[in-house]
């Protein structure tokens, strides 16, 4: 049976269990990665006794695997240290995911020309967030970004308007990008890799989606893009069959804008009608961007008709090793074709 490792590295301070598999005080490590929560996190419980004490704003690289495994421990988060608090016989440690600085960062800006891709990159340089793929997206004649809201949530309203994934890698870097099948699919076999199990099928929110252009830019060019026109039939974006949800943006000023929105919202509609949640055994090969494959799921195990078997996109993460319980690692997914 493989014995489940790991190796942290906060500030100066590394912990290797593949090394030496006694060392480590830790009694609770967890990790948790989501597409749909601002900030990614880590977790550490460690027993009063020995010498490692990480500090607040530690650099924090944590690895994850199996002592036995001759492929070596893999990367699952880059992060830093943002909390220590020490009690009688355990000391807490938290931290946080490169998207911590995009949540401190509030700016006033207005974009003219640019690609959603090109604002973002604009903002994660602002904050010192190091980027890995930025991918265009919609070309606004005007966007606006305030300072109400931080920059990572302004980065969210213009991936939700591309149809994009916003989040951090296991290196610590950004990524804005569209999900097509997923970078890499895992394969999980029902009675062999699956501990637990739970779907859920809900009704389309909306059958069709509608966006409309606010400006006349279209017919008379971008510098028109602060106009408000009277005439919409030129800057309808649609998508679907059905009822109607009306998407309404101020930002979607351009037809082309209105359509790409349209079809994000469309999909999005689609891809949360089938939704689930799976533990297993610790897998940290599985990322933020990757797919996983359910096989051999008996037929009519979602209700008559369906079947679980297929392709789905990984939405959360979360990884545990306890002293107890072992490695596992439990995720969130959803449909992928529509």
């Amino acid at each position: 049976m493989l014995t489940p490792a790991y190796k942290l590295t906060l500030g100066h301070k590394v912990v290797d269990t593949t090394d030496e598999p006694r060392a480590s005080t830790v009694v609770d490590l967890t990790v948790t990665l989501d597409l749909d929560t601002p900030a990614d996190g880590f977790t550490l419980v460690l027993g009063n006794v020995g010498t490692f004490r990480p500090s607040r704003d530690d650099d924090a690289v944590i690895e994850l695997g199996y002592a036995d495994d001759t492929g070596g421990l893999t990367k699952v988060m880059t992060g830093t240290v943002s909390v220590v608090e020490p009690n009688l016989t355990t000391t807490r440690v938290v931290g946080t995911s490169g998207a911590a600085p995009l949540l401190r960062l509030f700016v006033e800006q207005t974009y003219e020309g640019k690609t959603a891709g090109a604002i973002v990159r604009d903002l994660a340089d602002r904050a010192g967030a190091p980027v890995a793929t930025i991918e265009d997206g919609i070309r606004f004649p005007a966007y606006v970004i305030d300072g109400r809201r931080s920059a990572f949530h302004h980065m969210l309203d213009l991936a939700r308007l591309c149809g994009h994934d916003l989040y951090c890698d296991s290196a610590g870097k950004l990524v804005f990008e569209r999900f097509q099948a997923g970078k890499t699919v895992h394969v999980y076999e029902y009675a062999k890799h699956v501990v637990e199990l739970d779907a859920l099928r809900t009704p389309p929110r909306a059958g069709r989606v509608e966006a409309w252009g606010e400006s006349p830019t279209d017919r008379k060019g971008d510098e028109s893009w602060g106009w408000l026109t009277t005439d919409f039939k030129g800057s309808r974006g649609e998508a679907g069959q059905g009822s109607l949800l009306l998407l309404e943006r101020p930002a979607l000023r351009t037809r082309a804008a209105a359509r790409t929105a349209a079809q994000a919202a469309f999909t999005e509609i689609g891809r949360r009608t089938l939704r689930g949640r799976l533990v297993g055994t610790g897998r940290p090969a599985v990322k933020l961007g990757d797919a996983i494959r359910l096989s051999g799921v008996p037929d009519g195990s979602l209700n008559a008709t369906d079947s679980l078997n297929g392709n789905y996109q990984v939405r959360s993460i979360t990884h545990r090793i306890t002293k107890a319980g072992g490695f596992t690692t439990a995720l969130g997914f959803r449909a992928i074709s529509t």
